[in-house]
């Protein structure tokens, strides 16, 4: 049956209709040969009830036709034709008893469009009212009667269970177009949270790679900007050795933007190792670096969170410590692990009371991603350390250093 994003023309009625048609045409024929041919009664009695199924044909036509096609039949409409059908149907298989063949046209039809309850009367009264009606007129001998009320029963019974049988198989039908609808409107509606939340992690990634990258630069060069203006009344080499830092910071400031548009790797990344772009790092912001174990080519992704990790906390350090603090970074290469651990000795903070900004939750975000975990120690007074532990697979043949 139609239910809401089921098409209609995906349901067995109405791809089947016009073979019900032919049905009903071969049995009303049929039915009208076999009584039309009868040896009793005598033809003025055969003719009128042939003359009563000629109606059935319009009646079909006009309202049963239609009545097969919704969706589901409309059960005043639904008794109406089948009354009217008996109408026709029970007085012509009364005086022909060969009309009875008309009952297989009429039986599904019950089934089809009546609720089990209302069916099952209505093929009751189509297989023994004629039987019934027949033999009051007519007083045929035992055996004649025996016959025919025992067809009648047998035909009653059949049409109960193949009639039951086609309404389970309905019901099912009707239960599955159910959940074929849920399970489209289901489909669609993961989809749209799959967009959703891709388009979710795909801002929340953008908004790491520019808070790591492109505003750090910035916080940079702002610092460098607060330096070279203190620096140029009394020191102006010291000055010039800023200003070039800031041009390098701009210049790689722009490189990483271009490399956020294209999808590339990090800037310090493309064509160097891990501890290259690291020293880099480190030289723009007055650190040193310390590199442990075999240095070897990794996976892009633990290398891309290594310096991430390192860019974020360098710029807190920066920000937090202060220019004056000394900041130390060191990469440890071992069999399954990468570690990165950037430290400072400046006034440090309480890492369990609540903060403000994206820096520290987007490192821990950032680890996770790759199955690593990032760890913050630090006190009032005691300066702070960033550590990132980072899973790696099997190692890589060596082919740079």
């Amino acid at each position: 049956m139609n239910r809401p994003g089921v098409a209609r023309e995906e349901h067995a009625w109405d791809r089947t209709i016009r073979l019900w048609d032919g049905y009903f045409a071969v049995a009303w024929a049929a039915t009208l040969a076999f009584g039309l041919n009868a040896a009793h009664p005598g033809l003025p009695v055969r003719a009128v009830a042939a003359a009563l199924l000629v109606p059935l044909v319009p009646w079909y036509a006009v309202v049963g036709r239609p009545l097969l096609q919704e969706d589901p039949p409309e059960q005043g409409r639904a008794l109406r034709y089948l009354a009217g059908a008996m109408v026709l149907f029970l007085p012509s298989a009364v005086l022909v008893g060969e009309t009875r063949l008309m009952a297989f046209a009429l039986i599904p039809q019950c089934f089809m469009t009546l609720h089990t309850r209302w069916s099952l009367a209505a093929v009751t009264v189509i297989n023994l009212v004629p039987v019934a009606g027949w033999a009051l007129l007519w007083r045929p001998g035992g055996e004649d009667l025996f016959g025919n009320l025992l067809f009648s029963v047998v035909t009653l019974v059949f049409s109960v269970v193949i009639g039951s049988w086609t309404i389970r198989i309905i019901e099912q039908s009707m239960e599955r177009a159910d959940l074929i609808a849920e399970l489209d409107v289901s489909r669609h509606e993961i989809s749209r949270l799959s967009a959703a939340h891709g388009a979710l992690t795909e801002r929340e990634r953008m908004a790491r790679e520019i808070h790591d990258t492109l505003a750090q630069g910035f916080t940079s060069l702002l610092m460098l900007i607060q330096a070279v203006e203190a620096e140029l009344d009394h020191d102006v080499p010291q000055a010039r050795r800023h200003l070039a830092l800031m041009d390098e910071t701009a210049r790689q400031n722009l490189a990483e933007a271009r490399a956020l548009v294209a999808g590339a790797a990090p800037a310090d990344l493309d064509g160097s190792s891990l501890p290259d772009a690291l020293r880099r790092l480190a030289a723009r912001h007055e650190a040193t670096l310390e590199v442990q174990g075999p240095v070897r080519p990794l996976p892009a992704a633990p290398e891309v969170v290594a310096l991430r990790s390192c860019q974020e906390a360098l710029a807190n350090a920066r920000k937090h410590a202060g220019s004056s603090a000394a900041v130390g970074i060191a990469l440890a290469y071992s069999d399954d692990t990468l570690t990165v651990s950037v430290r400072d000795d400046g006034c440090g903070f309480d890492p369990g009371a609540p903060c403000e900004g994206y820096g520290l939750a987007g490192l821990r975000a950032r680890a996770g991603e790759v199955g690593g975990t990032a760890q913050i120690r630090s006190a009032p007074g005691d300066g702070t350390t960033v550590t990132v532990r980072l899973p790696l697979s099997l190692p890589v043949s060596p082919g740079r250093n």
